[in-house]
C-alpha cells in the first residue's frame, strides 16, 4: 500500500506478507474488531487500491488481540442507519468479487455476525482451536443477508439453516467438519504461510484471478443477484416488524428483548 493510504487507516491495518506476493489486511480495533462504517470504508478503500496491484497473488484478513470480531456495528444497523450500513458491507463483498484475488481468513476466539461472514466468503479459512463461529443475528430478531447466500453455497442447505436459525456457536472442530474452515492450527497463520509458498506463490497472479472467477462463477452470479434481493427483504419488510426493533433495541439497552411474534 502506499504510505499515504496506510496513514489514513484508523481500524486496520495493511501489511505485505509472502515476499510481498500477499497483503494481509489486520482489522484493529481489539477488544470486539467491530466492523462499523469506519472500518468498512478502510477495508473497502484498501481493496480498490488493490485493483492498481496486479502481482498480489494472495489476500489475507486478520485480526488483532484475542477475537478476530464481534462483528457489524448494531447501532448503525437500527433506524437511519440501517440502509446505509447494508449498502457498505454488500459493497465489500463486491469490492472482492471484483478483485478476484483468492482470500484467506485466519481466525481466532469469536467470529461472529458480520465477521463471520466475511470469514465465510473467503476461499480457505485457517481457524485457532479457540475459534467459536456464529450467526447470532436471529437472537436479535433479525437475519444475516450475506450468510443467507454464501452459507447453502458453501456447506449445503442443512448446515446453513442450523446456522442461521439458531444462531448457536460453532467451535473451530465443528466447523472444520462442516466445510466451514480448512486448517485447524494452533498457530494458523504460520500454516497457513507454509501452505500458501507451496500452493499459490509459485503460480502466475493473473492465472489466480481468472481460475478463481471461473470456479466461483454461479457463486459470485447468485451473490450478486440474491444479495440486493435480501437487502430489500431486510429493509421494507422485517425492519417494519415490531420483533425486529425490539431485538435491536433490547441488545442496545441490555435486556432481555420482550417479542410479541410480529
Amino acid at each position: 500500500m502506499t504510505s499515504a493510504t496506510t496513514k489514513a487507516m484508523t481500524k486496520i491495518k495493511v501489511e505485505p506478507f509472502l515476499d510481498e506476493q500477499g497483503v494481509r489486511i489486520v482489522l484493529h480495533a481489539p477488544p470486539g474488531n467491530v466492523l462499523d462504517a469506519v472500518m468498512m470504508a478502510e477495508i473497502s478503500a484498501t481493496l480498490d487500491e488493490l485493483r492498481t496491484r496486479p502481482h498480489v497473488k494472495v489476500l489475507c484478513f486478520a485480526a488483532e488481540g484475542k477475537h478476530f470480531s464481534f462483528g457489524a456495528s448494531v447501532e448503525e444497523h437500527v433506524g437511519e442507519h440501517a440502509a446505509g450500513m447494508l449498502r457498505a458491507f454488500g459493497g465489500m463483498f463486491e469490492r472482492l468479487v471484483a478483485l478476484a484475488v483468492p482470500t484467506v481468513a485466519v481466525v481466532q476466539g469469536r467470529c461472529l455476525g458480520g465477521a463471520m461472514e466475511l470469514a465465510a466468503f473467503c476461499n480457505w479459512v485457517y481457524a485457532a482451536p479457540s475459534a467459536i463461529f456464529a450467526q447470532p443475528e436471529i437472537q436479535l430478531a433479525v437475519f444475516a443477508p450475506v450468510a443467507a447466500v454464501v452459507l447453502p453455497c458453501k456447506l449445503g442447505q442443512s448446515r446453513a439453516d442450523d446456522i442461521n436459525l439458531t444462531g448457536r456457536n460453532v467451535e473451530a472442530s465443528e466447523a472444520k467438519v462442516m466445510g466451514l474452515v480448512d486448517v485447524v492450527a494452533e498457530q494458523p497463520e504460520a500454516a497457513l504461510e507454509e501452505w500458501a509458498r507451496r500452493e499459490l506463490l509459485p503460480k502466475s497472479a493473473a492465472a489466480l484471478r481468472f481460475a478463481n472467477r471461473a470456479s466461483r462463477f454461479a457463486f459470485n452470479q447468485r451473490l450478486g443477484t440474491d444479495l440486493r434481493a435480501l437487502e430489500r427483504m431486510y429493509l421494507e419488510e422485517l425492519m417494519h416488524t415490531h420483533d425486529a426493533n425490539e431485538g435491536l433495541a433490547a441488545f442496545l439497552a441490555k435486556r432481555k428483548p420482550a417479542f410479541t411474534d410480529a
